[in-house]
């Protein structure tokens, strides 16, 4: 596991109120949290009923003229 290279930014009585990462760390840690949060939203929804295309258009299609 790679160590994060974090600097604390810190109060008048020096208690950490913050922390800065680089862009390049934090849009890795962006990406997989991303990646987790659609992989539990898959597993919670995999038994969902599913939509074959014709019944999506017309789903989609009632909901804009409501």
């Amino acid at each position: 596991m790679k160590i994060i290279q974090k600097q604390y930014i810190v109060d008048e009585k020096n208690q950490k109120i913050a922390v800065q990462i680089d862009f390049k760390t934090f849009q890795r840690i962006e990406a997989i949290l991303e990646d987790y949060a659609l992989a539990q939203l898959m597993r919670e929804t995999e038994n969902d009923e599913t939509l074959d295309i014709n019944q999506a258009k017309t789903y989609y299609q009632a909901l804009e003229k409501a």
